[in-house]
């Protein structure tokens, strides 16, 4: 019996994959793993979601840069009082009068300040001091949350689509495994049929084709699946098959080898987003506490300006209206709720700054440990790898001699079902350790912080997979 040709996964290229059967309303879109990190890093609703996160803190630091700046108003007022009225030296008597105002601020009228100030401005010293700082680090921390939530979708993208390329690479045995069985089955009917064979080993081959049937439908929603699970994380037409331009899945090396692991847990200390943005609420929460403990010293401020026309006069007989200035400079000092008030306030200030620094002891450990986790992963699946091929090559080895004992007439084709099993396992396990090994590699680049653009290391690999023998 021929040998059925087909490429192992870490081969070099072979042709075409067979087409997934999809209905007739969905569309094929090629896709490789650059553009799929393109995709990403522009249409990901995560990384979309943290930079409005960015503008609305930038908002909050332009808003307590301008806290000091007074408010302008303008208006128009008319006031009208018929009956009692006291004197300011305590006499009560009737009277009946008007005021018109109109100019910046309003209700005006009378001897005393406007009601609605027209250049009005009032705020806590202490505000003006830290709040534009608070601002800032919370902008920063903003930012770094921002880059951290980019390097989990470009992680969750790279996986999907690894998950995508490994699904067509199990199509691909899948389908390889039917061709075997199929031609074993029809060879061993043929010997059955001439009485060369025995007619359960055509039974029993015909029951190993269903089950390979089954495998590619199963790789092929596996294939499905994967696509739309890609598509959504790129923020895509869900109806859309995506397609790996890949031809096979291969080992990728983007972390240095040789490198202590003391080292590398510094560098992911030193390079992760997430720990720089636990240091920059740890100092804004100092600063928030900052303030708490100047409050009651540092007075409130009220400045209000008013200008307009104004005119009065008694029984409705208005005067000719003419200029009115008023200002008003208040300074203030407050002891909330007689002290108790301001001792909760820090209380409550100091109780962020501690939770700050524990989450950011916390966020240090997770690091180490993502880092330590994904570094014992890599190195061990690296090794796995060659033992992985080294499988193949024997499976290769075993199907080909049980294939020349056939064509020798040494042999039933029932004898060679095992090694198409022994075969496929093979390369299925090899497929499995290049995966495993992919993801180690990702995680352990995203622990370390992603530090350089992953596009570029895809572009230039410094190693893949040697390919496995070809049957």
């Amino acid at each position: 019996m021929p040998s059925p040709g087909r490429t192992v996964t870490g081969a070099p290229p072979r042709g075409p994959r067979a087409p997934l059967v999809t209905s007739s309303a969905q569309r094929e879109l090629p896709i490789d793993l650059p553009t799929a990190l393109r995709l990403a890093n522009a249409d990901n609703l995560q990384v979309a979601l943290a930079r409005e996160q960015i503008r609305e803190a930038l908002a909050g630091v332009e808003a307590a840069r301008v806290l000091w700046l007074p408010t302008i108003r303008g208006g128009v007022s008319y006031n009208r009082h018929e009956g009692s009225i006291q004197a300011v030296d305590g006499t009560q008597f009737n009277t009946s009068r008007g005021a018109f105002y109109s100019g910046l601020g309003g209700g005006v009228y009378g001897a005393g300040t406007p009601i609605v100030p027209g250049i009005y401005a009032n705020f806590h010293l202490t505000d003006a001091l830290f709040r534009p700082l608070a601002a800032r680090q919370l902008a920063e921390a903003k930012r770094r949350a921002a880059t951290a939530a980019t390097n989990d979708a470009l992680l969750s993208v790279l996986l999907a689509y690894l998950e995508l390329l490994r699904a067509h690479e199990e199509l691909a045995i899948a389908q390889a495994i039917e061709v075997d069985a199929r031609k074993l089955a029809e060879l061993t009917t043929q010997y059955a049929r001439t009485g060369e064979g025995l007619q359960a080993d055509a039974d029993r081959l015909q029951v190993e084709l269903t089950q390979r049937r089954n495998d590619v439908l199963r790789a092929e929603e596996a294939c499905q699946v994967a696509s739309a699970r890609l598509a959504q994380l790129l923020h895509l037409d869900p109806t859309l098959v995506l397609q790996p331009i890949e031809p096979a899945v291969v080992a990728i090396d983007l972390v240095e080898e040789g490198v202590e692991l003391p080292e590398r847990v510094a560098q992911g200390l030193s390079g992760r987003p997430e720990l720089a943005e636990c240091r920059l609420l740890a100092a804004e929460a100092v600063t928030r506490l900052r303030r708490e403990r100047l409050a009651p010293l540092l007075p409130s401020v009220l400045l209000g300006t008013s200008y307009g026309a104004m005119s009065a006069g008694i029984n409705g007989n208005l005067a000719p209206g003419t200029g009115r200035l008023d200002a008003d400079a208040v300074a203030y000092w407050e002891l909330r709720n007689m002290g108790l008030g301001e001792q909760a306030a820090r209380d409550g200030a100091g109780s962020n700054v501690r939770q700050a620094r524990v989450r950011q002891i916390a966020m240090m450990d997770q690091i180490a440990r993502e880092v330590t986790e994904a570094s014992a992963q890599s190195q061990a699946r690296r090794r796995q790898i060659e033992i992985a091929r080294e499988g193949v090559a024997a499976a290769v080895h075993s199907h080909r001699r049980n294939l020349d004992r056939i064509q020798a007439a040494k042999g039933l084709p029932i004898e060679a079902l095992q090694s198409v099993q022994a075969l496929a396992n093979a390369q299925r396990e090899y497929l499995r350790t290049l995966v495993d090994y992919d993801v180690a590699q990702f995680t352990l680049f995203r622990a370390l912080g992603w530090p350089r653009q992953l596009n570029g290391a895809l572009s230039n690999l410094p190693r893949q997979a040697q390919p496995a023998p070809r049957r």
